[in-house]
């Protein structure tokens, strides 16, 4: 396998565009279910129509096959809706209607709407289901060389025992974001669980450089049901590490830390080693820190553009 720079960001930016491929935009789109929430006349995500079937019926929620929507109908406020979604899903998993359950987090993950209002709460794992937006963070750490000046990233190999993506490379430090949690204490709090980086030293040293957005199609190497709908926001940092300062595994999701060289990290995302979402930040570093040009890169316009995908559902 070897795959370019656009390869990658294909892999993870998988929805059609309107622009470029109207037709198959347009396939996609009258194959799906809306989600939306009653009041809010516009559409949250995308649920492929198997999954939306079993939502038929169920209390506290309406599907429309003609308009092509399921609409969450119970519940005044937040709070309200969160416990209606929260009791339909526990009787799905109960009933093992979808494998992706099985992989319960028991963390919420926050739906928005049009005026950045929180929605409803989702459980992490049932996101997929419903295709909401989902939001997380990830460090790129690095080292500089006092004498040469090179700089080497610090490389994880995820776990190879992990529901997801298991023994591939991964950023530094990955996490998604809990309902209510700033994305900056996401990081101090996903930097000593993943990295056991020291808290002071995350909050003197880390700089923010923005985020990543993609519309990715789950695979296989997900874990669950297959082609489920998620497009993420992931804010992303940075930290330059002093060269003594080695990221040690803080719980069970990572089996090892390299420090590699640039072109050893791209090597191993020509071989398709990284999982999709976390080449795409790679990707943004290599961009920011002058390692991928016009010069070296004949995709170099494309690459950068969909590194920051415009999502069309509300976002934060």
């Amino acid at each position: 396998m070897s795959l370019s720079n656009l390869d990658l960001v294909n892999q993870c930016d998988g929805f059609p565009y309107p622009e470029s491929d109207p037709t198959a935009y347009l396939a996609r789109i009258n194959t799906y279910y809306q989600l939306r929430v009653a009041g809010h006349d516009y559409a949250l995500g995308y649920m492929l129509p198997s999954v939306a079937e079993v939502f038929r019926g169920v209390p506290g929620w309406q599907l429309d096959d003609d308009d092509r929507s399921l609409t969450l109908i119970a519940g005044a406020n937040a709070g309200e809706r969160s416990k209606a979604v929260e009791t339909t899903l526990l009787a799905m998993r109960e009933t093992g209607h979808f494998k992706v359950l099985n992989k319960w987090r028991n963390e919420l993950y926050a739906v928005y709407g049009r005026g950045k209002e929180l929605l409803f709460n989702v459980e992490r794992s049932a996101s997929p289901l419903l295709g909401v937006v989902t939001y997380g963070v990830h460090l790129t750490a690095y080292t500089r060389s006092k004498d040469t000046g090179e700089i080497k990233i610090w490389t994880p190999r995820r776990a190879r025992t992990k529901q997801t993506y298991g023994g591939m490379l991964d950023n530094t430090v990955a996490g998604g974001i809990a309902s209510g949690e700033s994305p900056f204490e996401s990081l101090v709090r996903e930097c000593a669980e993943e990295a056991s980086l020291a808290e002071d030293l995350v909050r003197s040293k880390v700089k923010a450089a923005g985020t990543v957005t993609y519309w990715y199609i789950r695979d296989e190497r997900a874990g669950g049901e297959t082609n489920l709908m998620q497009p993420e926001c992931q804010y992303i940092y940075d930290i330059e590490l002093p060269e003594d300062t080695i990221p040690k595994p803080g719980d069970d999701e990572v089996e090892e830390f390299y420090l590699w060289s640039i072109d050893e990290v791209k090597q191993a995302m020509e071989n398709g080693e990284f999982k999709p979402n976390c080449a795409l930040v790679v990707l943004d570093f290599l961009v920011r820190h002058g390692f991928l040009t016009s010069e070296n890169d004949k995709d170099f316009i494309e690459i950068v553009s969909r590194l920051h995908r415009r999502l069309e559902f509300p976002t934060l």
